[in-house]
């Protein structure tokens, strides 16, 4: 049986990934929901069709879907054959992928996670395992890739499956950058990953027509960053973003928050954390950017 013909059906990209528990399904269904896919754990295999069904005439649903599929489905090893047959259509198309690693690196991974193995009731983890393979043997034979985990750590196997179903979008995406300007006489950002002390530039504060201004006010920005001290302070500064930014990306980090502080949060790093985002959006990043304190007295 395949899928009834629908004038609304869209075109629905899926990857199952499968394999053997403890071999890093989680981690791949985390890394593929933070580049955009719509993820399910443990979704039934009889449902999977009527699941996809209802996504596809759904026109504001998801176009990228990942789903976690393996043996804690009992019927999963022997439906899904006949399922992903019945689903292979121009408008469907299914990707699987099987993760697996080698006996003794599951059983560390196990014993470090202090969870019980799926099909290990009964029975030693190791008897748990084989029973797993023996259950999966077929699921894997027909698997598009193959991924052994066993040498790879949680960020390795992240980038790699990133790396592989990442579209330009997602790259520039995968990673969200906050930038907060900020007072320190109010507290530092409890969520910065890194932060700038700006209160050794000149203080605008300081100069009667520019006190009740803000940094954003183009003569109060022309008076921090037109000095020696701030061009001076740019060039060390923007360089190291340009490197620690694709670096925090390349290990995966879903959030970066920079954040720029000065005595009050009202001029300096206001007028600094909006030149910082214009230069960053010069080099192809999006940038959030929330002045803090600005309306604070």
């Amino acid at each position: 049986m395949t899928l009834p013909e629908t004038s609304q059906k869209r075109s629905l990209k899926t990857v199952i990934i499968t394999g053997l528990s403890g071999a890093g399904k989680s981690t791949a269904m985390h890394a593929l929901e933070d580049i955009g896919f719509y993820c399910v754990d443990n979704l039934p295999v009889f449902l999977l069709k009527d699941f996809l069904h209802t996504l596809q005439k759904d026109p504001k649903g998801p176009d990228r879907l990942a789903l976690v599929m393996d043996a804690r489905d009992a019927s999963f090893h022997s439906a899904f054959q006949k399922v992903s047959a019945d689903l292979t259509t121009a408008s469907c198309s299914l990707e699987l992928f099987f993760l697996e690693a080698e006996e003794d690196v599951l059983v560390r991974r196990f014993s470090q996670m202090r969870r019980r193995h799926p099909l290990a009731e009964g029975g030693t983890l190791r008897q748990g395992i084989a029973r797993e393979r023996e259950r999966l043997a077929g699921i894997r034979k027909d698997a598009g890739a193959l991924i052994d985990t066993s040498n790879y750590t949680p960020h390795e196997l992240r980038r790699l499956l990133q790396k592989r179903f990442s579209s330009k979008e997602s790259v520039s995406g995968s990673m969200q950058i906050n930038l907060i300007s900020f007072g320190f006489k109010n507290g530092i950002p409890p969520e910065a990953d890194l932060m700038f002390d700006v209160r050794f530039l000149p203080n605008p504060y300081f100069v009667p027509e520019l006190k009740e201004h803000t940094g954003l006010a183009p003569q109060v920005a022309s008076y921090v960053l037109e000095n020696d001290e701030t061009k001076e302070f740019k060039k060390l500064l923007l360089p190291l973003l340009a490197y620690l930014i694709p670096s925090y990306r390349k290990e995966g980090k879903v959030y970066l928050t920079i954040a720029i502080g000065c005595t009050g949060g009202k001029h300096r790093s206001v007028a600094i954390a909006e030149e910082v985002r214009r230069e960053l959006e010069k080099q192809g990043e999006a940038i959030l950017l929330n002045h803090r304190d600005i309306g604070m007295e």
